[in-house]
């Protein structure tokens, strides 16, 4: 249990929890209009934001001495995108205890892991504090962006078609376990 605790404290796991926390109950303060489920906008910001949030954690301290200790980083590396992303879908899920209605548990399990593959992918490519830039842009272009026709808007507004969509559910899955592939064998840029 040592290793976890140290291993969270070096990710910044305990602020980054903090911040998905606030960002959670801000929205549910904000958007709770009674019954009814809360506006897709919104439940595709609180779980960018607590991706995002939880992404300065995809890389350590000192990301050389991540590549040369004795330890096996691919499956650890793999786990902590996929809790990122469970995390992120069941606090927002977890609204339903206080009687929100966020949106149904397909549509937010799938974006949560398309969106922890983005940030995944993002820390492969440009290291983890700027793993951000994925999840956050794609989440921009999504919301304020034109909505194109066919396959092609299905792809780049994948985050607010309904997971009956199988275009957008299969891009989802895709940046979920391209992210997660490619993050778990390279690890985060220097």
């Amino acid at each position: 249990m040592r290793w976890l605790t140290l291993y969270a404290r070096s990710r910044q796991v305990p602020a980054s929890a903090a911040v998905a926390l606030l960002v959670l109950l801000a929205a549910w303060a904000c958007c709770h209009d009674g019954p009814g489920p809360m506006d897709l906008a919104t439940v595709v910001l609180v779980l960018t934001v607590s991706v995002v949030a939880a992404s300065v954690g995809l890389g350590g301290q000192d990301t050389a001495l991540d590549r040369t200790a004795a330890i096996r980083w691919v499956p650890r590396r793999a786990a902590h995108v996929l809790l990122t992303g469970a995390v992120a879908a069941a606090a927002l899920l977890a609204l339903r205890l206080v009687g929100a209605d966020p949106a149904p548990t397909g549509y937010v399990v799938r974006d949560a892991a398309g969106l922890a593959g983005l940030a995944a992918l993002g820390a492969a490519l440009w290291g983890a504090h700027l793993a951000w830039i994925l999840p956050t842009g794609w989440l921009a272009v999504t919301v304020l962006g034109p909505a194109a026709a066919g396959t092609a808007g299905e792809v780049v507004h994948w985050m607010t078609f309904s997971p009956a969509t199988t275009v957008s559910t299969w891009t989802a899955w895709a940046l979920g376990a391209v992210g997660t592939a490619v993050y778990a064998v390279m690890g985060p840029r220097r």
